[in-house]
This record gives structure tokens, sequence and C-alpha cells, in this order.
């Protein structure tokens, strides 16, 4: 999603748009909206995206000899 040429339009990942709540974006062109609103003014900002995070490992599948030279 980060380089995509097609993104989704979305207050969130919008250069206008603010985060003030969980949910809602203060924007500077339309005011406050909901983070899932998009409008025509939509300018990707790829600096406001949240990647997900990652998985942990799962240790449990291995043994002491694994980890013993």
């Amino acid at each position: 999603m980060l380089f995509r040429k097609k993104i989704t339009r979305s207050c969130e990942y919008c250069l206008y748009g603010s985060r003030i709540q969980d949910t809602q974006v203060l924007c500077v062109k339309k005011g406050l909206r909901s983070e899932t609103a998009g409008c025509h003014k939509f300018k990707y900002d790829p600096l406001k995206r949240i990647p997900p995070r990652r998985k942990a490992v799962d240790f449990s599948k291995y043994d002491s000899e694994d980890f013993s030279l």
C-alpha cells in the first residue's frame, strides 16, 4: 500500500488531515471527518501510514540443541 498507484482515499492517510481522536480526523479543507471518509482533495502522505505489527516468532517448537554450537 505504501507505493501503490491506486490508493483508497481515506482521511487517515491524507496530507491535509490530522488525527484528533481514535476515529476522527480534522481536515484543513473539509473540517471534522471520520478516518474512513475521503474526498476529491485527497493527497496521500506515506508518513502517516502505520504499518501492521509483525507476528512474534514462536520459539516453543525449538529445543536447546537448536541453539547450541
